[in-house]
């Protein structure tokens, strides 16, 4: 066969030299069946032909004009393919679906890798993926930007000199959404020069274009707080909101008088505040975990509630005065240490003197007092939030740590009997019932319902709310007797405000019974004069 072919038949569409379909095991068992019927399919003169046609259509860059190609809307059918079968002797297709099979869908579905060269391949457009990330947080949109501007300059019309310390207040609350009580420390971080003025223009470059405006407010707290070399808070940063807040709100004005009990309440705040949210307990107290806790919550609640003893978390005086009495009760010698002696007492003598023993051996947690075998006030206001709060996480992890002898992190059978022996022998000696070990620690795995029952993880702890029970099982023994004589009337006070922790049930118990034995005694006081002056009056 003599062909003069000036082209690359590469270019050729695959669909065109298909044949009718031969059994698969024909041309398996003779491969050269299928080179056979090619060449003699070749040697037909339409088959010649044609590929003449396609060829030098191909050279003037004609689309295709052939039965099957869909790529010209003139395509012509009259010009089938010839067939090497006579007619009506071809073999019958294999039945395919509507869809076509998987094969000839697979070879449809993209461009054939035989196609023309002189087609042109459209490039997909890049996409462009915006910034996500800002070293110093997202600058604000441009709407938000200028709407903020507006409200800049209404604040700041007809102050030149800009704004002073005391005229600062409003721009706090109302402009950047800020507790009142941040006025001072935002003044003094915007003031670098302590010019005794916030201009305008200082402000807008702090606020708008420090991208103080897109951060979520425990963010901008955070960062009006913290020193500028640290990546914390310390206890000290957050001194200055306390003592703005005792000079400003008006629940806490009759303390105005007594600098020192100023001075106490703060620091109780502020231990209460590393307590329940310094999770790490090294007093650097993290953006994530000032975004985890309540603390902003009850910032803004106390910024608006003028009853501050409404404000249970963190701020309630009634908490402080509970708290440094209870210290002060304690604290016989007036040193302001605690020791092993004065704890013991604590609650009517309620704990036992190996729990005693554990948490001066600073296991649970480091005293911050620097005298040895003693307790100082911060590490009394951990000790009684924990003891009086046994529902809450850091309580549980406190006393898990106590009774986790070896501090391997699991609390085997052998430790807590260590505990329970002496509150054995504490119910023998008051004369009641004692409870067998055996009989409590059945009554153990009942309640907190551990993975394993030769153990206790602190996470099976954290899982049941009956933990803190347990733990008054092993060494507080007033707690442990309430337990088992629980009174009907408390329980339904419980659940009738659930929202009130353990805590917020001793506490105001506390303060009640504290506050009428102080009326008793003023009243006592009082009548005596009266009874004075009565005995005086006839003479």
């Amino acid at each position: 066969m003599e062909m003069e072919l000036n082209g690359d038949l590469a270019s050729l569409d695959a669909e065109l030299l298909q044949l009718p379909e031969v059994s698969p095991l024909a041309l398996k068992s003779n491969p050269y069946i299928g080179q056979g019927l090619f060449e003699q399919w070749l040697s037909l003169p339409e088959t010649n032909r044609l590929v003449k046609s396609l060829v030098n259509d191909a050279k003037a860059g004609i689309p295709l004009n052939v039965p099957g190609n869909t790529s010209s809307p003139n395509a012509s059918t009259s010009n089938p393919i010839p067939s090497m079968f006579p007619a009506g002797s071809a073999p019958p297709l294999s039945p395919r679906s509507s869809a076509g099979s998987p094969r000839i869908t697979k070879l449809r579905a993209g461009p054939s890798s035989l196609g023309s060269p002189l087609k042109l391949v459209s490039e997909p457009a890049k996409e462009l993926i915006p910034q996500f990330y800002f070293q110093n947080e997202r600058p604000p949109p441009k709407e938000l930007r200028e709407r903020s501007l507006f409200r800049i300059n209404q604040f700041f019309y007809g102050h030149s000199d800009g704004l002073q310390m005391n005229e600062f207040k409003t721009v706090t609350k109302e402009l950047c959404k800020l507790p009142s009580f941040f006025s001072t420390i935002l003044f003094r971080k915007i003031d670098v020069n302590c010019t005794g003025f916030v201009t305008r223009d200082a402000f807008v470059d702090f606020w708008v274009n420090g991208n103080m405006l897109t951060m979520d407010i425990a963010t901008q707290i955070y960062t009006i707080m913290k020193q500028p070399d640290k990546k914390y808070l310390v206890q000290d940063d957050f001194k200055p909101v306390l003592r703005e807040l005792l000079a400003t709100h008006p629940g806490l004005e009759f303390l105005q008088s007594t600098p020192e009990f100023q001075e106490r309440y703060a620091e109780t705040v502020i231990h209460r505040i590393f307590y329940y949210i310094n999770r790490a307990g090294n007093g650097h107290l993290t953006l994530r975990e000032l975004k985890r806790g309540n603390l902003i919550t009850a910032m803004l609640h106390a910024d608006e509630e003028e009853d501050i003893n409404k404000v249970l978390r963190y701020f309630s005086y009634e908490h402080f005065y509970v708290i440094y009495c209870k210290f002060w009760e304690l604290d016989t010698d007036h040193d302001f240490l605690i020791d092993k002696e004065n704890l013991i007492r604590y609650g009517n003598h309620a704990l036992t003197y190996r729990i005693v023993d554990r948490i001066f051996s600073q296991i649970p947690r480091k005293f911050t007092s620097s005298v040895e075998g003693k307790m100082g006030y911060e590490d009394f206001v951990y000790f009684i939030l924990a003891e009086e709060d046994k529902s809450s996480e850091p309580s549980l992890e406190y006393w898990f740590k106590c009774i986790d002898l070896d501090g391997n992190g699991v609390i085997t059978r052998n430790e807590m009997q260590f505990f329970y022996e002496e509150q054995l022998h504490r119910m023998e000696c008051m004369a009641q019932e004692p409870v067998l070990f055996e009989d409590i620690l059945c009554q153990i795995v009942d309640m907190i319902g551990p993975e394993d029952e030769s153990y206790f993880t602190l996470r099976d702890m954290k899982g049941s709310k009956l933990s803190g029970s347990v733990f008054n099982i092993l060494f507080n023994l007033n707690k442990f007797m309430a337990f088992e004589t629980r009174d009907p009337f408390l329980i339904r006070q419980e659940r009738e405000n659930p929202t009130l922790t353990e805590w917020d049930r001793f506490a105001h118990r506390e303060y009640i019974r504290l506050s009428m034995e102080e009326d008793v005694e003023d009243a006592s006081n009082g009548s005596a004069e009266v009874w004075d002056e009565s005995l005086e009056a006839p003479f």
